[in-house]
């Protein structure tokens, strides 16, 4: 009796030993088909990625690879910047992207719509920005530390744009306008006008309002304030032929660009320019080693343009002076000293603009070492220009004096609505730093007689 017992016992162990080795082949093998099957997934899905990078190159007389990006639901985000976004697009130093951009607010702003329908996109919507960028594009090689080059080299516009103000909201006189009204505009691009009222064509510059990278810190970040980061930095000569020179700060620089412009005036007062999409934008883009910059620097075919931006213009206008003065010295082997002394004579500084939150000016430092400062600063109007100016030691004061006498002088003069006064300034006026002291600062607002033509 005991030795079948004792045989039972055998078995049953047997039998338990059979079950636990069956269960660990059963959960060995499991594991090889989910790895297997996981990584079909990953390689599928590398392939997929391949299979679409592939499809968006082509043959194009640019530099390097070139590659097209268009602007769809997957390739733009509306309103935020956010370093831990993925890449849409991954490409070399040295390759060129040939983008599409949408109008603001995933393409809402079309003509058709209401200045009530603007004004909801951004009052139910608060804290984004209206922008819609196209990216972010991963840089190969591009580490924090670095400075990436970016050649703007073709733009081609749609074919309308919208100026619009929105009532009692932004601008820089929200609580003097609070009736709002939305311009819808054809761009002839063949002239290169657009019809701003019967009489009146404005000369059409497209340019990139944004072209930004990823800031270092995580997060979500509204695309309006620019930064070191560049962003919505709404410089009017960053149009084609010319370059905009940005410090990287993540892995890769997350490169965007929207908030496209046919036309801005120097401010933008009324928070608008002459806002489309692009059909094409045309960057090359590269990575500079070896060269550090604490802010954004553009180039013109004539000029360096050095940068200042501040909640504040005069601490703009500060930051401004620093950067151009170390950036002569930089260029012309000069002392810092030597540098502040030349910068009044030779350096161009306008109003980028004041409603992004973070204020911006833009100084035009001449690349002929020869060349002195190659406009005027007239303070009352002439045959050329309507001009308002005023004097202060609150640059951000003197900018509204000077712009809302803009606004009543087009009124005066040519009969003009307040509204399409406060339009037109944004869209044409430039405002002119023609003296940049501390305790003293003199600004000339000139806007063009020219864009009048007979109806």
């Amino acid at each position: 009796m005991q030795n079948i017992q004792k045989s039972i016992a055998q078995l049953r162990d047997s039998w338990k030993s059979l079950r636990l080795k069956w269960l660990s082949l059963g959960l060995a093998v499991f594991a090889v088909i989910f790895a297997t099957a996981a990584y079909a997934q990953q390689v599928q899905e590398m392939d997929a990625k391949a299979t679409i990078a592939l499809l968006r190159t082509t043959d194009a007389s640019y530099p390097g690879k070139v590659h097209l990006l268009p602007a769809t639901l997957e390739t733009t985000q509306w309103g935020w910047f956010n370093n831990a976004q993925p890449p849409v697009m991954e490409i070399d130093s040295g390759d060129t992207v040939v983008v599409e951009t949408m109008m603001h607010s995933h393409n809402q702003v079309v003509p058709g719509k209401t200045v009530d329908e603007l004004k909801k996109l951004r009052t139910d919507f608060p804290g984004r920005g209206p922008h819609t960028v196209t990216g972010p594009i991963y840089v190969r090689d591009a580490k924090p530390g670095d400075v990436l080059k970016v050649d703007i080299l073709r733009v081609v516009p749609r074919s309308y744009a919208a100026n619009f103000n929105l009532p009692g909201l932004f601008g820089l006189f929200p609580d003097r306008f609070q009736n709002g009204q939305v311009k819808y505009l054809y761009l002839d691009m063949e002239q290169k006008v657009a019809k701003f009222t019967p009489e009146i064509e404005i000369p059409l510059e497209p340019f990139p309002g944004t072209i930004g990278v990823a800031r270092a810190e995580a997060g979500e970040y509204s695309t309006v304030p620019p930064g070191p980061y560049a962003g919505n930095l709404d410089i009017r000569d960053l149009t084609a032929g010319t370059t905009l020179y940005i410090p990287v700060f993540v892995d890769g620089a997350l490169l965007w660009t929207g908030d496209s412009h046919a036309a801005q005036g120097n401010g933008e007062i009324n928070l608008t320019a002459l806002e489309t999409a692009f059909k094409e934008l045309v960057l090359n883009v590269s990575v500079i080693k070896g060269q550090s910059l604490t802010m954004p620097r553009g180039e013109t075919p004539t000029d360096w343009i050095t940068i200042g931006l501040n909640e504040s213009l005069d601490t703009a206008l500060e930051m401004a002076k620093t950067e151009t003065v170390k950036f002569l010295a930089e260029q012309r082997s000069i002392t810092l000293e030597a540098a502040a002394e030349l910068m009044p004579r030779i350096s161009d500084c306008r109003i980028s603009q004041v409603v992004n939150r973070v204020r911006g000016i833009h100084c035009l430092n001449p690349k002929n070492p020869r060349a002195a400062r190659p406009v005027d600063y007239p303070t009352s109007s002439n045959a050329e220009y309507f001009v308002t100016s005023d004097r202060g030691s609150d640059l951000n004061q003197v900018m509204a004096n000077a712009s809302m006498a803009m606004i009543q002088l087009l009124q005066q003069e040519k009969g003009l609505s307040e509204l399409d006064a406060y339009g037109l300034a944004s869209v044409q006026m430039d405002c002119r730093i023609s003296k940049m002291d501390a305790e003293e600062k003199g600004l000339s607002c000139v806007l063009p007689k020219s864009v009048w033509v007979k109806s």
